[in-house]
Parts: C-alpha cells; sequence; structure tokens
C-alpha cells in the first residue's frame, strides 16, 4: 500500500522536480543541456512509478467485482417482482 502511495506521489512529484531542474540548467548553462539526461531517469522512474498505479487499479477492480459477483451468487434468485410488472 505504501508502495503505491509513494508512486502515485510521484507521478505528480516527478514533472515538478524536472521543470525545476530545467530552469536551473537554462539560468546556468543554457548551451549546455545536461538535463536531458536527468529527464532520460525521472522519466523511466515516472513510466515504472505508472505502471505500478496502473497494476494496483487492476488488482482492487479485480477483486471488487469478484466480492459483487460472490454476494450476488450468494443471494438466491427470486425471480421478477409481480409488483414491479409494468402494466398491472
Amino acid at each position: 500500500m505504501l508502495e503505491t502511495y509513494r508512486a502515485v506521489k510521484f507521478l505528480f512529484v516527478g514533472p515538478l522536480i524536472l521543470a525545476m531542474l530545467v530552469v536551473i540548467n537554462w539560468l546556468t548553462s543554457p548551451g549546455d543541456w545536461w538535463v536531458q539526461w536527468a529527464a532520460l531517469g525521472i522519466g523511466i522512474a515516472w513510466f515504472v512509478s505508472l505502471l505500478r498505479v496502473i497494476r494496483a487499479a487492476l488488482i482492487m477492480g479485480g477483486l471488487t467485482a469478484l466480492i459483487l459477483y460472490l454476494q450476488r451468487r450468494r443471494q438466491p434468485d427470486q425471480g421478477p417482482n409481480p409488483e414491479m410488472e409494468i402494466g398491472r
């Protein structure tokens, strides 16, 4: 759970860090773009974090669907309610 929280947090923090590094690079050495290597590393880490968040969402969605399926299967089928029929 903590790993997923950190992954979600990095999805927002990572681009902010990169933007700050771009500004620092632009102010200190505008002709030498060393920030491209930081962008590569942060981009790879951001993509891995995105995959972790997607995996967690799929697992939670699958578990929720399984629980709902089992609950509906456990309840007896009562058929249509005659009071709810249209025209009566």
